[in-house]
């Protein structure tokens, strides 16, 4: 199964990159995680909200197939516990699942198009955190799904 987590822009926080390399290392080869960071749209100070999530949308429709499963981070989506999502990634492997599309969306979130692409939307927190800690938190819990999968001790309920 192919994981790829679809980001707008960089990581630029050295201390927030070292930390992602720490735990994307750690995660399942065959689980085949990367995170894409897709570069920010140009010229934004030209357009306006709506225009931006649709020049996003072109973006990240570049790296979408059809057959894709696609999941939006969104703070309107639907919360799990840990293990909640490790049984959800599990689910996926057991129907087959080839390919797993998280996205990350810009400071303005998704176009209607992306979001009518949407298999699913996930929420990590009612709070709001910047774009770079969300790529943190999230490949945290994709590597404490693994463990928990695996029956190692990582995660305590």
């Amino acid at each position: 199964m192919k994981l790829n987590l679809l980001c707008i822009g960089k990581t630029d926080n050295k201390e927030i990159k070292l930390l992602i390399s720490y735990y994307q290392k750690r995660i399942p080869k065959h689980w085949d995680f990367e995170i894409v960071e897709i570069p920010d749209v140009k010229n934004v100070r030209n357009l306006s909200p709506e225009l931006l999530k649709k020049s996003e949308a072109e973006s990240f429709l570049n790296y979408i197939e059809n057959s894709d499963l696609t999941i939006l981070l969104d703070e309107k989506g639907k919360q799990f516990t840990s293990r909640e999502f490790a049984l959800k990634i599990e689910h996926w492997q057991n129907i087959s699942v080839k390919k797993i599309n998280f996205l990350v969306g810009g400071a303005y979130g998704f176009s209607e198009e992306i979001q009518a692409k949407a298999d699913e939307k996930i929420s990590l927190s009612k709070m709001t955190f910047t774009h770079q800690m969300v790529r943190l938190f999230f490949v945290e819990q994709i590597y404490r799904a693994a463990q928990i999968l695996q029956g190692k001790p990582y995660h305590n309920d």
